[in-house]
């Protein structure tokens, strides 16, 4: 039997911005490249410092890779979520929420020194067709 994958690529997302697809469709599985706050049209990083509006942009970034997929949100299974600083976790939680209001995705979140860009906040997920 072979398996087959595909890369999934939109425009409603910042471009990869390193050797790797925005995401990867195997079978019913869809393995998502964490997202920044970057802002797809022009690249710049979003929020100014601000991890709620760096956080709401990475789950806007992250839902339109979704819908290039032919998934959501609420087809979304796990997430791990990369902070430089793990005091900004109850604010990223908050705005987590909004976007998985019930029955949320199994999760990991781990503090790391640094992310591209000097970002604040990464997610990446894998989602079910």
């Amino acid at each position: 039997m072979a398996h087959e994958r595909s890369a999934i690529a939109t425009e409603g997302a910042p471009q990869a911005i390193g050797p790797y697809s925005q995401a990867v469709r195997a079978g019913e599985l869809v393995f998502c490249s964490g997202q920044i706050a970057l802002h797809p049209a022009t690249g710049e990083l979003v929020g100014g410092g601000d991890v709620a509006a760096e956080t709401r942009q990475v789950l806007a970034n992250l839902t339109a890779v979704l819908e290039a997929a032919g998934a959501g949100p609420e087809r979304v299974v796990k997430t791990t979520i990369f902070l430089v600083d793990m005091g900004d976790f109850a604010v990223v939680n908050r705005v987590y929420a909004e976007m998985f209001p019930a029955a949320p995705p199994a999760r990991s979140t781990v503090e790391v020194r640094r992310l591209p860009r000097d970002a604040r906040v990464e997610i990446e997920a894998i989602a079910i067709i």
